[in-house]
């Protein structure tokens, strides 16, 4: 779609029809514009041309969705003063300084944002409120708006709001800062002030970079007081406290703004209705589900607590501290809006954190299944960090069979029904016995299957009763289908990670059909996974062996590390691993001459070439490679490598580690490094990963136990 007006800029069809009188037209003409001159947020020179035609919408009284326009003009905006001066390149590789014109026009009319602020509709007065942070020029007319706004306010949204853009100008303008903060701080400390006004005061003060000793112990107090206070208006946003079936759903990131999800019940079945559509994989449609829910605020002081931890930072204790007060809050909206925040300190955060899972677990009530869903997802999400609500999941799980009967996992409720699946899943995801019988359940019965599956290769113990099942789904899996993928590699990781050879003819015959409709994508995580049966899957051998010789480099390379997996045979294998090297494989070739050892020799001189690649994983593989194939004699130059790429990318940490713990006494020389990445409060490890933090930290201990 072209992304510039005809010479004159004449006003598009559907900017025009955001001005008509029938509500259907200027949704779809709303949609268009965002699709063409405002695509994910952007900013164009068509932006810039639109930007009058919007200003007369706005400022006609007779505009219907005057708000959605006003809206439009903060979110141009917003995108237009993250991008500052920058030249912005088209993907047609044109330049442009939409971002800088859109800010010089819309504080050229700064004046409609001062108007638009005192608006009597709310939904006009939101935007109007915040722009006037973005975009007036004089700090004392901004702040003088903002100083009547507040008195002249008495809906939540829109009075944290103007604490909120007060904020935003100190940072913004210099010659704003001083009246600003202090501004903020006699709020924050006026006992004759409404506590929510006094807490947006604190945490936005904050924000300025105004420390003060007390702020968590007074953020805390205010926060009591506002949960046993009368409940205020909040205007026509839909924020209430709510009950347990989840409060309201103010759906966006920023105090006093977004769309309101007035039913916030849980019990419309969208995912049922998305997944009847064809071809649609149910993975998909609870991907947008998940981003739907987790963007949903139910309390009016969410956004601002969160900027609080954000401000907090590092400040971990003070944090939890906070945090313990949030999920212990009377107010079912603020416990719900902690867990999340409970969740990013977690998985953000070494330390003692047993205190806040116990209060995640507290939020397990069969009674509230809205609440407990989101609970037992965070649990699931923390891992092995999660130990301490083990009990709590598994008694919710056995209260729901109770209630709903065996077949709970498929109840027909969608919040009691995604209530149990979370909690079995979290549960499992603790290798827990007693998630079996659920999952049982859910392979046999096939409702949401697919979430069974992606837990089910943790519980070794039920193998013998997994295997079966997770065997057949994936002899019916549909391996013509373009999403197979999709589902078809979590079964095969599922039966990998279970270790029962009985999987081993389900995974041939996938590997097999897999090549047959050029899934090659697929026929390659399969091969992976017989080779995670070693000697146990040589059946498959005559499957395995034509596809050393594929074209296709993954599918040769998965081939090959199976046949040495399965056949143990290196006179074949080395060859044709010392061959991968030199292809984009040469990662997973490395790390199979390495499990070769000594016999791979033949490989050492491209070995050490790839030390010096300028890639950091390359040289780690490399350098493990090195240690596992000749040992001692590379000890100081596989140390220096190991330690050089950890220090570049903490990514590789899982890796390095577990070659230095091999190394047993050559790794004398890691020591430093390793005592330090014990000594840091931030988790590290692979794909920020908790269970990848904490095996880390195993490994640092166990080398220092051994070494010290």
């Amino acid at each position: 779609m072209s992304h510039a007006y005809g010479p004159a800029h004449e006003v598009p069809v559907w900017l025009r029809a955001m001005a008509s009188a029938d509500a259907g037209t200027r949704e779809k003409a709303f949609g268009d514009y965002y699709g063409a001159a405002h695509h994910q947020g952007d900013v164009y020179p068509c932006t810039v041309a639109s930007l009058p035609f919007l200003f007369a919408l706005a400022d006609d009284p007779a505009t219907p969705d005057r708000g959605a326009v006003v809206h439009l003009l903060l979110s141009i905006g917003r995108e237009a003063v993250d991008c500052g001066d920058d030249i912005i390149v088209a993907p047609d590789g044109s330049e442009s300084t939409a971002a800088a014109d859109s800010v010089a026009m819309l504080r050229e009319r700064s004046g409609a944002f001062l108007a638009y602020a005192q608006d009597p509709d709310p939904w006009v007065r939101r935007p109007g409120i915040e722009g006037l942070g973005l975009f007036v020029e004089d700090a004392d007319q901004a702040l003088g708006a903002l100083r009547e706004r507040l008195p002249a306010e008495d809906g939540t949204v829109e009075r944290l709001l103007v604490v909120h853009t007060a904020a935003t100008l100190a940072l913004r303008l210099p010659a704003a800062r001083t009246t600003a903060t202090a501004w903020l701080a006699a709020l924050a400390d006026d006992p004759t002030a409404e506590p929510d006004i006094r807490l947006a005061a604190l945490v936005h003060h904050a924000r300025c970079g105004q420390d003060r000793d007390d702020a968590v112990p007074t953020a805390i107090a205010l926060l009591r007081r506002l949960a046993t206070a009368p409940e205020r208006r909040s205007d026509e946003d839909g924020c209430r406290s709510g009950t347990g079936s989840g409060a309201c759903a103010c759906r966006n990131g920023r105090e006093g703004e977004g769309e309101t999800d007035t039913r916030a019940d849980g019990e419309t079945d969208t995912e049922a209705e998305a997944v009847a559509q064809d071809g649609v994989p149910p993975q998909v449609t609870a991907a947008f589900e998940d981003l739907d829910r987790h963007g949903r605020l139910h309390a009016p002081t969410t956004t601002l607590l969160r900027t609080f931890h954000t401000v907090l930072d590092t400040r971990v204790p003070e944090r939890t501290a906070l945090l313990t007060e949030q999920l212990s809050s009377p107010d079912p909206a603020i416990r719900y809006d902690a867990i999340r925040m409970a969740q990013d300190l977690i998985t953000s955060w070494r330390g003692e954190h047993t205190g806040l899972v116990l209060l995640l677990a507290d939020c397990l009530a069969p009674q509230d299944p809205y609440t407990a869903a989101a609970a037992a997802e965070s649990l699931r999400v923390l891992g092995p960090a999660g130990e301490a609500a083990r009990e709590a999941l598994a008694a919710l799980v056995a209260a729901n069979r109770t209630t709903y009967g065996p077949n709970a996992w498929a109840a027909t409720k969608t919040l009691p029904r995604r209530a149990h699946q979370e909690a079995v899943m979290a549960l499992a995801a603790l290798g827990d016995p007693r998630a079996v019988p659920c999952l049982l359940t859910a392979l046999d019965g096939g409702t949401d299957a697919w979430r069974a599956v992606q837990v089910a290769g943790r519980l070794r113990p039920g193998a013998g009763e997994l295997v079966p099942r997770l065997s057949r789904h994936l002899a019916d899996a549909d391996m013509s289908n373009p999403w197979a993928d999709m589902g078809t590699g979590a079964l095969m990781s599922a039966l990998a990670e279970l270790g029962d050879a009985a999987a081993v003819p389900a995974l041939t015959d996938a590997v097999t059909a897999a090549i047959r409709h050029d899934q090659l994508r697929l026929g390659a995580s399969a091969l992976k996974a017989l080779a995670a049966f070693g000697t146990e899957a040589a059946s498959a051998l005559d499957a395995v062996r034509p596809l050393a010789d594929a074209a296709d480099v993954n599918l040769r390379a998965a081939a090959t590390a199976a046949l040495w997996a399965l056949e143990r045979d290196p006179a074949d294998v080395v060859p044709r691993l010392c061959d991968l090297l030199d292809t984009h494989a040469r990662h997973d070739a490395a790390d199979v001459l390495g499990l070769i050892g000594p016999s791979a020799a033949a490989a050492l001189p491209r070995l050490r070439t790839m030390l010096t690649a300028g890639y950091e994983w390359t040289r780690v593989h490399a350098a493990t490679a090195l240690w596992d194939i000749v040992g001692e004699v590379e000890a100081d130059v596989v140390v220096r490598t190991l330690l050089a790429a950890w220090e570049k990318n903490d990514a590789t940490s899982n890796h390095v580690l577990a070659c230095l713990d091999r190394m047993g006494s050559a790794a004398a020389p890691a020591l430093p490094r390793i005592r330090a990445e014990l000594a840091q409060a931030r988790r590290s490890g692979r794909f920020g990963r908790v269970a990848n933090d904490e095996e880390l930290q195993r490994t640092c201990r166990t080398i220092l136990a051994r070494l010290s």
